[in-house]
């Protein structure tokens, strides 16, 4: 009797799970592995909120895997000591795993591939992670791309609406000499307990994300395209969380997009594109590693020359900025681990270019509270609003908080929602409470300075300091 092992890590799913798949089809018992080895992530460990992520799904998956006969095998410490233990202790004959991008991981695995094939197991890997792995996709110069519009052409011009692989039936009985730890064991919980908002906000299963994606497509695929950038509109899909750590593939939602009639092919597109631009970020990383900690162009390395206080990122990370859309935007993270991606790019904004605080300051908190931490996209878009990735915002592209809020937040209901102290203002000074008269803070029972901040900096005044900065910076880069 062939026994596979199949290595799962960011592909918590039995639907299109490739790895899972192969050894099905090779093997008669596949032992399905989690393994948590924080210190083989380098410098980025999983933060606080993708750890509380992790541990939900590790327990939704164990559960369907024991529907099927099945159990996930869950271990702690070095990876290679453990898959060579599991496969002594089993006698399987290989191990299947699906590939992943981020710079330490995927040398780890080229690492353990090899030491496993030094003591006679083969290891078989496959994509399971995105629709084209980086390879695929290159300039007519055989080079890597820098900028999107031409690597979404490319990818026009490729089939990439290929039917999902279905959910295994059986997976053989895992021999009961290949034992592992509870899932509590692991401690992913963080220890302060302010992660209720994201129990409450996220229900962590492979079925959950299926009916996620059914009723994005039937509700609000159609007008997606002009919805989307309204944080007070359920106009996103909210599968990122979901797509980091494989409890969907990108295939799965291809495949679903495909299936919708009502919906324009301009919202269909639209939404594509977002998918790839998370292809992007991946392609970008496989080729440009040092990008999770210096930017892709190197005029800006180095950039800013003087960085703002701690008091000034204190406020930001807090929600206390005293600009509504900034610190709707803050809170909401805090509070549900996710924020809408048009405020991302002001929250963005306003701490590197505004508050000339480094990039990689922000990347690190979005680290640690975002339930879809990913290194490969919370890097991009991190050097992209500061305008020193790929494809990046020009660096005089600075948003204003007010003018944005005004635009996709015109009737307050995103500030009113995370920010209720401001909820009594009249309409008219919802987006800068400042400019509300004192006797009408009064009669609304907000005063601005004590119940709700004042701006914690001037926005035309930093505005023209961060231009002028970045000017200079890039003159003395090409001098």
């Amino acid at each position: 009797m062939k026994t596979i092992v199949v290595w799962l890590r960011q592909d918590l799913r039995l639907i299109d799970n490739p790895a899972m798949a192969a050894a099905t089809q090779e093997g008669e018992v596949v032992i399905p592995v989690y393994i948590h080895c924080p210190q083989e992530y380098a410098a980025w460990p999983p933060g606080a909120a993708g750890r509380w992520w992790l541990h939900h799904s590790l327990l939704s998956l164990d559960q369907s895997l024991k529907k099927i006969g099945s159990r996930l095998v869950v271990r702690h410490g070095p990876s290679l000591e453990h898959l060579i233990d599991v496969v002594n202790k089993s006698g399987a004959q290989a191990v299947y795993f699906n590939r992943l991008y981020e710079p330490a991981l995927a040398a780890r695995d080229l690492r353990l591939k090899q030491a496993l094939a030094e003591v006679g197991v083969p290891c078989y890997s496959s994509n399971g992670a995105l629709l084209f792995t980086p390879e695929t996709l290159m300039t007519q110069d055989g080079k890597p791309y820098k900028v999107f519009t031409p690597y979404w052409k490319k990818c026009q011009q490729l089939h990439f609406d290929k039917q999902p692989l279905s959910a295994p039936r059986h997976l053989g009985t895992v021999p009961a000499a290949v034992s592992g730890i509870n899932i509590e064991q692991l401690n992913l919980l963080p220890r302060v307990r302010w992660y209720e908002g994201l129990q409450h906000s996220w229900p962590v299963s492979e079925l959950d994300v299926l009916q996620r994606l059914d009723e994005f497509c039937e509700a609000s695929l159609a007008g997606y395209k002009s919805r989307r950038d309204r944080p007070d509109l359920d106009g996103t899909s909210r599968l990122s969380p979901y797509l980091h750590f494989g409890q969907i593939s990108p295939r799965q939602i291809v495949w679903r997009l495909h299936q919708i009639t009502d919906a324009s092919l301009a919202d269909v597109e639209t939404f594509t594109k977002e998918l790839l631009w998370r292809e992007f970020a991946h392609h970008v990383l496989h080729y440009f590693p040092h990008t999770t900690d210096a930017p892709l162009d190197p005029r800006f390395e180095g950039f800013p020359p003087v960085g703002g206080t701690v008091e000034l990122l204190e406020a930001w990370q807090q929600g206390r900025t005293g600009f509504p859309l900034v610190d709707a935007g803050m809170r909401q993270l805090w509070t549900s681990g996710w924020m809408h991606n048009r405020v991302r790019m002001v929250v963005a904004s306003f701490l590197t270019k505004n508050s000339l605080i480094s990039w990689k300051e922000g990347a690190r908190w979005f680290w640690e509270t975002l339930v879809d931490a990913d290194l490969a996209n919370n890097s991009f878009n991190w050097q992209w609003c500061a305008g020193c990735g790929a494809d990046a915002a020009p660096y005089f592209r600075i948003f204003n908080p007010v003018t944005q809020s005004r635009k996709f937040d015109p009737q307050g209901g995103y500030i009113k929602r995370w920010l209720p102290e401001l909820t009594a203002l009249p309409q008219e000074y919802i987006h800068e409470p400042w400019r509300a008269p004192l006797d009408a803070q009064r009669h609304c029972g907000v005063i601005i300075g004590r119940d709700y901040p004042k701006p914690i900096l001037d926005l035309s005044e930093t505005r023209q300091r961060a231009l002028g900065l970045y000017q200079q910076h890039i003159k003395k880069a090409l001098s």
